[in-house]
């Protein structure tokens, strides 16, 4: 939930911006009211992390307004759509030769497998090829559709979905990377729009850092 701050609010915080530390009868003389009127503002305010208080000492800025609290929470506003690449696609109906090519040339780690319409159906790895291909001679002209994760095992996200839930989500089953898709209310379709990876969200965060993603 997203608590709108007052104008009053918004202006108490510029004030303690400037001159912090700074009691909150200096600010009330600031804005030309009373004390107790802003007393609320000030409790809001502190207890959002906008602002913090020191007895004996006065108000100053909270973690929420520092670069590391702004930092933060970009990140945790950060949705899946803000940093996935485009999909790497392989319909089902395509070989492992096949597969092996796309990842080669793609330079990916992974496949989204799809059908003709662009429906999700699963997913293969390197490290599925491997295992099927090793001492395998015949193995470059088995379906992908044998070799693949299937949908019903496979973790994925929406682009609507934060980076902070895609980065649970991967932690959970223990996967570099994610389709994502858009669902569809008829068949139950899984319409294949992105994909997500660990590179992404640590590219993320290092933009972040660098500062080259702002509001």
């Amino acid at each position: 939930m997203v608590i709108e701050l007052t104008v009053r609010q918004l202006t108490i915080i510029e004030i303690v911006k400037k001159h912090a530390p700074i009691t909150g009868e200096q600010i009330a003389e600031c804005l030309g009211i009373s004390r107790p009127t802003i007393r609320s503002d000030l409790s809001v305010l502190v207890m959002l992390g906008y602002i913090d208080a020191k007895p004996k000492v006065g108000y100053f800025l909270g973690k929420v307004m520092t670069s590391e609290g702004q930092q933060s929470e970009k990140f945790m506003n950060l949705k899946v759509k803000d940093v996935m690449n485009r999909p790497v696609i392989i319909v089902d109906s395509a070989t492992v030769n096949d597969a092996v090519i796309a990842l080669y040339v793609e330079n990916t780690g992974f496949l989204t497998v799809t059908d003709d319409q662009g429906s999700l159906t699963g997913m293969v790895s390197l490290k599925d090829l491997l295992k099927v291909t090793l001492g395998n001679p015949n193995a470059a002209a088995i379906p992908i559709s044998m070799v693949m994760t299937r949908v019903t095992r496979l973790a994925y996200v929406s682009p609507e979905d934060s980076v902070l839930e895609a980065a649970k989500k991967m932690l959970d089953f223990q996967v570099g990377g994610m389709p994502v898709v858009n669902a569809h209310s008829d068949h139950n379709r899984l319409e294949v729009v992105g994909r997500i990876t660990k590179t992404n969200m640590t590219q993320a965060l290092v933009d972040l850092t660098s500062g080259f993603i702002t509001e």
